[in-house]
């Protein structure tokens, strides 16, 4: 199981090399749409790129409250829990 740092920096990396994020604008408050600039699109991207990495199925309810990094890594921290 994957600390909650760890998922923390799984997502940055992703954030950084899939979706050209500057790591310095990553923080657990920064919020995925307006501040990292993701639209829809992307964030279908990263619940399937989380997916393959995760080994866990994500559905796609689950991820419609996510707004904030935060929230992406209670969302993962949850999944790894089940």
């Amino acid at each position: 199981m994957q600390s909650r740092e760890q998922i923390y920096d799984m997502l940055c990396d992703i954030l950084v090399d899939e979706f050209e994020v500057e790591r310095e604008d990553i923080n657990l408050e920064a919020s995925l749409y307006q501040e990292l600039d993701l639209d829809s699109i992307d964030a279908v991207d990263l619940v399937i790129k989380l997916q393959q990495l995760t080994g866990k199925k994500i559905q796609p309810d689950e991820f419609k409250s996510v707004r904030t990094v935060n929230d992406v890594v209670n969302a993962i921290d949850g999944l790894m829990k089940q």
